[in-house]
């Protein structure tokens, strides 16, 4: 029973329902796992382990009772910390919440454990979840099951890298920008961030709350599509969800893409793309290339709104307390005028910083008026891509074949040059499009520099992470239209069903390699 932890959820559930294996048996196997783990990744900051025992034992007892199980029935799972439940804090990595209790769970949370799901831990984040590594000055840093000395992503990274390691086989996270999809491909795994408004994060501390531009979405991280897939329709309480399995891959119109914008994905996040493309072809979906339209103009919506109120949100929350680097060095910036702004741009232009001139230049204005512009032309954005996907080659498209990311997991600080790495998932939070990642291949020795050396901060920072990143997990993210999560996640277990049999897919650091381990370590 001790390898209890390498199984998927929706197996776990099968065996408790069957009487093959306890619930507490299988809370108990991943207990152990995150002890065996967790002290190289520092991802589990909350842990509920007798509260979780002891609701492992009443399910059993319920179970033995003949009383009707849930979907998780007695299944072990973990819960990203800013999301409440009940007796644990939600600190957002802010000190000044560091004694806060929920006195109730989160609706999503709810909802998992309605279905039988047991919580044995909350993981870690980004301190406001506004950058993708999960550090902060509560909780300190985690690391990335395949190399200690890269980051497992964020703001969901937490949850990423316990998922990656066994310790959980089912979490619950969010994502404005990426922040589910950074940390599954950073960490080989699975994620679903749902169509904007079916699951709106609804947390106490939402920093953008308001603001309905571009709204967090509450998703599922997992080591297979089902399990995501099953954590996804019971967060959405089964309202108004297709089975995939009425989906048949054979005859939908694909589009693929391996570079987006200005930022150049790594070459094997390029190469997962084409693969996976050429894969869906033979299963005999029709695969065509396609361009998405003006992406720097997404780009600018998507920095803009979410900078709109000149970080005064991310301000008062952090209050006087201890603020993490980058998020410090992000609102240095957010915060200033647009005459400074301005200057600040000339300045780049001289030092030739083209990277950080195309995020810096949305930054400085803070008026209602050009908020309201921004949500215009979000608007006009979102008819320009959808009409793009009717006329395009073998269209109107059902959905899209592209990189998660523009590169595999960064070394620990560098998302304050690199911030989203592209606009590759930042994209579909302006476009509210579903988008799920999943693990496809792993970087190859001939792969680790893609790009040539540049004075340009993003660039440099770009080539210092793929350089010594053979190895790391590089996914594949698939897109579908809005409210049709069923097609994506066809699409997901039908690229995972081929693509399991390759000698290179990342099947999880099951035994984790934790690289550099003389050299990095989890801050505490």
């Amino acid at each position: 029973m001790s390898e209890l932890w390498t199984l998927p959820a929706t197996e776990i559930a099968a065996a408790i329902a069957r009487g093959e294996i306890s619930s507490l048996e299988a809370v108990a196997a991943h207990i152990a796992r995150i002890e065996a783990v967790d002290g190289m990744l520092n991802a589990v900051v909350v842990r509920r382990f007798d509260d979780a025992l002891a609701e492992a034992r009443a399910a059993d007892e319920r179970r033995a009772r003949g009383e009707a199980l849930g979907a998780l029935h007695g299944v072990p799972v973990s819960i990203k910390e800013c999301f409440d439940v009940t007796g644990t804090p939600s600190t957002f990595g802010l000190t000044t919440r560091a004694n806060d209790r929920a006195v109730a769970d989160d609706p999503y949370v709810a909802r998992w454990r309605a279905a039988g799901a047991v919580v044995i831990a909350k993981t870690n984040l980004s301190q406001l979840m506004i950058f993708i590594e999960s550090d902060n000055p509560v909780y300190g840093r985690t690391n990335n099951p395949w190399d200690i000395g890269r980051t497992c992503g964020g703001s969901s990274g937490g949850e990423g890298a316990l998922v990656a390691a066994g310790g959980s086989p089912l979490g619950l996270g969010g994502d404005v920008g990426g922040s589910l999809r950074n940390p599954a491909n950073y960490n080989g795994i699975v994620s679903m961030k749902p169509t904007t408004g079916r699951l709106n994060d609804m947390g106490r501390l939402e920093i953008f709350a308001g603001q309905e531009g571009i709204i967090s979405q509450v998703g599922p991280l997992a080591r297979t599509v089902a399990d995501a897939e099953l954590g996804h329709k019971l967060a959405n309480d089964g309202r108004e969800l297709r089975d995939s399995h009425a989906v048949d891959v054979r005859g939908l119109r694909i589009g693929f893409y391996e570079q987006l914008g200005s930022f150049r994905a790594s070459p094997a996040l390029a190469r997962a793309t084409r693969e996976a493309a050429a894969l869906l072809a033979d299963l005999g979906a029709q695969v065509v290339h396609f361009d998405p339209p003006r992406v720097d103009d997404a780009m600018d919506v998507f920095y803009g709104i979410l900078s709109a109120d000149r970080g005064r949100g991310a301000q008062e929350a952090l209050g006087k307390g201890p603020r993490d680097r980058r998020v410090a060095a992000l609102l240095d910036v957010v915060s200033l005028p647009r005459w400074r702004i301005a200057l600040i741009e000339r300045l780049l232009a001289l030092g030739g910083q083209r990277g950080l001139i195309e995020i810096v230049r949305n930054y400085g204005y803070g008026d209602a008026r050009h908020y309201w512009k921004l949500i215009a032309a979000a608007n006009a954005y979102k008819t320009l891509f959808a009409t793009a996907l009717d006329v395009a080659e073998g269209g109107p498209l059902d959905a899209l074949v592209c990189p998660p990311g523009g590169l595999p997991a960064l070394r620990h600080g560098a998302s304050g040059s690199v911030s989203v790495a592209g606009a590759y998932a930042p994209l579909y939070n302006v476009l509210g499009y579903p988008a799920g990642t999943i693990p496809f291949t792993r970087v190859r020795p001939d792969e680790e520099v893609g790009r040539k050396p540049s004075r340009d901060r993003v660039e440099a920072a770009a080539l210092e992470t793929e350089r010594g990143s053979a190895g790391l997990p590089a996914g594949v993210q698939i897109v579908a239209r809005p409210w049709r999560e069923d097609v994506a996640f066809a699409i997901m277990s039908a690229v995972e069903a081929a693509a399991k049999s390759k000698p290179d897919f990342p099947t999880t650091p099951v035994t984790p390699s934790y690289r550099n381990m003389t050299s990095s370590g989890a801050s505490k």
